[in-house]
């Protein structure tokens, strides 16, 4: 066979965790801890010394969010007012940790569809905005439960991990370093989330993604040309997570709020969306796109009210829901694997020759996007 060295998407898998917290469960419980600690602290409050903890609302999340539910890999200890984090056994060396067994079953649900496998496959791209460990490799541990041959390597840039991903097993079927590699993006972000703070309690959700990204010559006949991917990173603390070994020397900075999930919700939004937007215009122009013309765009879901601005700059009008497809109301913001999500589950109608863009944004500030049109 004759490889084209052409990087095309033969595949993309998706595993859901079963349990599901919807903004009422999670209201209920983020304010009966906010009545505990006002009750608690009654004096202080009284005398001035200290701030009452403000309640949460359904009607404040979905108009700050777009949320309604997310999926989560450990219900019962999130909606616990004594604990309010995922709480999970730790495995033994010899057991498959968490993180790798969902991004398992992503991975095996893409290599299905594409009707490949595992032997086929060069090497493994683990590509996720929190590893649960540095070493060894997430996806050195995902190749060998698959039985792959080749090689493995993590790789995190927060909520762009996938697109940057599939940015890089791109460029190794053009320098025909590979034939197929899995970009896995196992994302179990209620684990950074500080699910006490009334504006941020309520963004992240658990899920993992895969997509195969292999040499034209040996892809499925129903796959996704890549015409084209644009990255790009600007630094910025706006979004930022302290939590690593280094940070935690001292036992009093453990349960420190900077050891989670931060962000500058406002700052964010005014700097995120004309960064992307432009990108992909010119991004757009430089493949001899229409922007405007795009079939579709699958968007990082981290905002509603983000998307909507930047598929309107990028496509000239108000996007329909068949134009820029949301999963943030069911899964809530799944950091780098929701524009695989939306992807996954929003392509399959298209038809041969449509074009459309898998976007991501996040922490770093960090931009990905991958150009597509299907084949046919």
């Amino acid at each position: 066979m004759t490889w084209t060295h052409r990087p095309v998407i033969s595949a993309t898998g998706l595993y859901t965790p079963p349990e599901i917290i919807t903004n009422e469960e999670l209201v209920d419980s983020f304010n009966a801890y906010v009545a505990r600690h006002n009750a608690d602290n009654a004096e202080a409050i009284a005398a001035g010394a200290l701030a009452p903890l403000a309640e949460s609302s359904v009607e404040f999340i979905e108009k700050a969010s777009g949320i309604k539910a997310r999926h989560v890999v450990a219900k019962a200890p999130v909606l616990d007012v004594e604990v309010m984090a995922p709480r999970l056994p730790e495995r033994g060396n010899d057991e498959l940790s968490i993180l790798a067994e969902i991004g398992v079953h992503a991975a095996r649900d893409a290599l299905a569809r594409a009707g490949r496998d595992a032997s086929q496959v060069d090497a493994v791209l683990c590509a996720a905005s929190n590893m649960q460990r540095p070493y060894p490799a997430m996806a050195i541990e995902i190749q060998q439960a698959l039985g792959i041959e080749g090689f493995g390597f993590d790789m995190n840039v927060a909520c762009s991990s996938a697109t940057f991903g599939i940015q890089t097993a791109a460029d190794y079927i053009r320098a025909g370093s590979a034939r197929s590699v899995l970009v896995v993006s196992p994302e179990i972000t209620s684990g950074h989330l500080n699910w006490r703070d009334r504006d941020s309690h309520f963004i992240f959700g658990d899920v993992a993604t895969a997509v195969l990204v292999e040499d034209a010559a040996l892809a499925p006949a129903a796959h996704w040309d890549i015409l084209g991917t644009k990255l790009k990173t600007v630094f910025s603390n706006a979004i930022r997570n302290n939590f690593g070994f280094l940070n935690r020397a001292h036992p009093e900075s453990a349960g420190a709020p900077d050891k989670l999930f931060v962000q500058e919700g406002r700052k964010v939004f005014k700097e995120v969306v004309p960064m992307v937007s432009a990108m992909i215009v010119e991004e757009a122009d430089r493949l001899g796109l229409d922007p405007r013309g795009l079939r579709r765009l699958w968007l990082h879901q981290a905002n509603a009210g983000m998307n909507r601005l930047i598929a309107q700059r990028v496509m000239g009008h108000e996007a329909s829901e068949d134009e820029s497809p949301t999963v943030l109301d069911t899964y809530g913001n799944t950091s780098s694997a929701g524009s695989i999500i939306a992807f996954h589950k929003h392509s399959d109608d298209l038809a041969g020759g449509d074009t459309g863009l898998i976007c991501s944004f996040g922490a770093g500030y960090s931009v990905g996007t991958v150009f597509v049109r299907k084949a046919g």
